[in-house]
């Protein structure tokens, strides 16, 4: 199921962008914008999470419903981790999947979650992620191989047991953690996705992204 939607992101009709600057921003969360993506149902979920746009006194979101559903919104492009190694990300759960065994494959959900893609070979399966997660049950700095794919680490940056419907920022080292969990010196990012999902857990989350950018630090 994850190797289908990484195969997805880095070979399907996603925007394409080189960025080579200090911050760099990642989602507008605009009409334009959204419009320019494809929604990408994960292969054998029920259902899509829906997506819809609004916005508060600190400019646009993206909100996540994920009712037994399943599928992301990712762009192909380049970010140059030799100067902008960074990853920042605000984010919110309002309704979470407490309960659920986050590493295992029935549990293997997540009401906000982020992946950063390396292509690391000619077919999709060779490709190596670390999946960012907003986690319902475990506690930050928490971190496994997916059940379905050792060449994606779940990574937990945030939890709801700390912060449960607010909204929380954080930032994680993405050139430091490819190193850290798959032994890589990468220095070109080929594709990034945010995807909530309850469809192994057949629950409903809600979700809300903001902010999205790489930093030099």
């Amino acid at each position: 199921m994850l190797k289908i939607f990484l195969k997805i992101l880095l070979y399907s009709c996603f925007s394409i962008s080189l960025v080579y600057a200090e911050n760099i921003n990642v989602f507008n969360f605009t009409e334009d914008e959204i419009q320019s993506l494809e929604v990408r149902k994960v292969r054998g979920a029920d259902n899509k999470t829906e997506y819809s746009l609004g916005s508060n006194e600190n400019g646009n979101y993206l909100k996540a419903v994920a009712d037994n559903a399943a599928s992301g919104l990712g762009k192909k492009l380049t970010i140059n981790l030799n100067s902008t190694p960074f990853i920042n990300i605000t984010w919110k759960v309002e309704k979470d999947l407490k309960g659920i065994n986050e590493k295992s494959k029935k549990g293997h959900d997540f009401a906000a979650r982020l992946f950063v893609i390396k292509k690391t070979g000619a077919t999709a399966l060779s490709n190596r992620a670390i999946n960012y997660v907003f986690s319902s049950n475990n506690s930050i700095g928490d971190n496994w191989p997916s059940p379905y794919t050792k060449k994606s680490i779940d990574n937990v940056l945030s939890t709801t047991n700390e912060n449960f419907n607010k909204w929380v920022t954080v930032k994680a080292n993405v050139k430091k953690d490819f190193k850290k969990f798959h032994d890589l010196d990468v220095n070109e990012l080929d594709g990034i996705a945010i995807m909530a999902d309850t469809d192994n857990s057949k629950s409903k989350s809600i979700s809300y992204y903001q902010n999205i950018y790489f930093s030099a630090n």
